[in-house]
């Protein structure tokens, strides 16, 4: 390596590039994402209790489902971003919501991610949701770990997993543990890779890390453990894996040839240790950002640039304002330090940058590529903003999608005019919903799916104070059009304006659409907003 190539590894910018992981948890609902990131955050030593049994004290400081709505119903509904270091790195963990009607919010969060950890059910396998998010992180190029979790209940065999993520995925899956039993049979992991078998005592509530002892894989205490038959089929699996199996290459994973597979339980702790040391070897520090351009952006070179992914409102009562997430790509992040926005062609002052922990946020005064912080924002940036202190650069656009069901809102108290009114602007910002002006001056708003209009109106009521009814309206699929073609389509259709006032059609049903687009190959439709009206 010539000179400086070495002052540029062991510079302070590369070394804390080189320490920084920024991955993703993406699952079907149910697959236990929640507890795993809990597990994650005990074992990491950002929390002293996890789950239901922690102390009160704790219990809002630590959970990352922070909304009202997901700590009533139990499920993740929208991203949550908590940073931690451990064993020297430093971990940004981006909680997806797992239920598909908020896809959107996933798929933009996967912008932000440099790697992604894939949770299934040990019982049922790969679930509809794990594909689609699979399909992301493969167009993204985003490499991906598998965690089969719930082992503790009863699963399906452990080689009929493996060969249903590859037929169903088209990945390879190699597996670097292998389970000892399942169900009330599950005591254990061994690690194929040091060959080691990690038995685990079980503790109530999975609360506490758990008591380890490690032993070879001919241990006669394993005997004792279960029935001989387990144990003739443990050993038997975990020797024919070793010889069947392709061979793991940690660049076959980065490429996104394999998938390395853990298996535990997140509820009881089980492998969770393992599979965290392990991850932080495999998962990738930030690389070169690909461009639209076809050049790459180096995150060591000293101009800064971030990307903003997502805009939440209301993540703490105390606090009732916005925040920006931006995934910084290159450069260092100084707070108090100005920036270039292209959207809005001028200079902003970066004076209040916070890091988060769940809805916890503190101030800081720097981070790294790979950093996911927050910005106070004012209603200043909106989602896809690129920040810089160079030439911007040419990111891929963020997704945005066309919802396919429809609503008409109404205010139902029209004292609180002013608090619907900000309401519907901060969380059409979020994208929680799409909000669209009919010519005719009414309101409607486009969701992926019905949670998506509960999660709405409950919002709007809790967080504004300002109660809303919703009408369904008959309509299944929308495009964008040409402001210059919208006299072209019958009254049967609608034709509404989006917040940045482009023109879009709600189409009565995907059949018309398709009919349309076909005897009228002239007029162009599109499923996201075109560059240019």
């Amino acid at each position: 390596m010539d000179t400086v190539s070495t002052e540029k590894a062991n510079s302070p910018l590369e070394r804390e590039i080189s320490r920084r992981r920024t991955f993703a948890i993406i699952a079907h609902p149910d697959a236990g994402k929640t507890t795993l990131t809990e597990k994650l955050l005990l074992y990491g030593g950002a929390i002293q209790l996890a789950g239901h049994v922690r102390a009160r004290k704790d219990r809002r400081k630590t959970r990352s489902d922070w909304m009202t709505m997901e700590q009533d119903r139990g499920i993740s509904i929208t991203t949550a971003a908590l940073q931690f270091e451990y064993g020297g790195f430093r971990l940004n963990l981006l909680d997806t919501p797992g239920h598909e009607d908020f896809s959107e919010d996933t798929y933009r969060t996967l912008m932000a991610a440099d790697c992604a950890i894939m949770l299934l059910d040990g019982s049922k396998g790969v679930e509809p949701q794990t594909i689609k998010l699979f399909r992301v992180c493969r167009e993204r190029g985003i490499p991906i770990i598998t965690f089969m979790n719930k082992m503790d209940l009863p699963a399906k065999d452990p080689f009929g997993l493996l060969d249903e993520v590859e037929k169903t995925l088209g990945i390879a899956a190699v597996p670097l543990f292998w389970p000892l039993g399942s169900g009330k049979d599950f005591h254990g992991v061994y690690d194929l890779v040091e060959q080691q078998v990690h038995r685990y005592e079980r503790v109530t509530g999975g609360a506490k890390q758990v008591p380890v002892t490690v032993t070879g894989l001919e241990d006669p205490a394993l005997d004792e453990l279960m029935d001989e038959h387990t144990a003739k089929v443990f050993r038997e699996g975990a020797e024919l894996v070793q010889t069947l199996l392709p061979t793991f290459t940690i660049e076959d994973f980065l490429a996104g040839k394999i998938t390395p597979v853990f298996f535990g339980s997140a509820v009881t702790n089980f492998g969770v240790q393992l599979f965290l040391d392990r991850f932080l070897t495999l998962a990738p520090a930030p690389p070169a950002t690909h461009l639209t351009d076809g050049t790459e952006l180096d995150p060591a070179q000293k101009a800064f640039t971030a990307f903003v992914f997502k805009l939440q409102a209301n993540m703490n009562r105390n606090h009732r304002d916005r925040v920006a997430f931006l995934r910084i790509t290159s450069g260092k992040f100084e707070r108090g330090m100005s920036v270039f926005v292209p959207r809005l062609d001028k200079q902003v002052h970066l004076a209040n940058p916070v890091a988060f922990f769940g809805q916890e946020r503190a101030t800081i005064d720097d981070a790294y590529p790979g950093d996911i912080i927050g910005l106070i924002n004012p209603g200043l940036y909106r989602v896809g903003d690129i920040l810089c202190s160079g030439k911007p650069p040419a990111f891929p656009p963020l997704p945005r999608f066309a919802p396919e069901m429809f609503a008409g809102l109404i205010p139902t108290d029209t004292n609180k005019m002013k608090q619907f009114r900000k309401g519907i602007q901060e969380l059409a910002e979020e994208g929680v919903v799409q909000i669209f002006q009919g010519l005719d001056g009414t309101t409607v708003i486009g969701a992926a799916g019905t949670l998506q209009f509960e999660v709405f109106r409950f919002r709007m009521e809790d967080e504004y104070g300002a109660p809303c009814r919703l009408e369904s309206m008959p309509f299944e699929c929308s495009r964008w059009i040409r402001s210059q073609d919208s006299a072209k389509f019958s009254s049967y259709d609608k034709i509404v304006k989006d917040e940045m006032g482009r023109m879009v059609v709600l189409f009565k049903s995907e059949y018309r659409m398709r009919n349309f687009a076909q005897t009228n190959p002239e007029i162009p439709i599109y499923d996201h907003p075109p560059q240019e009206d």
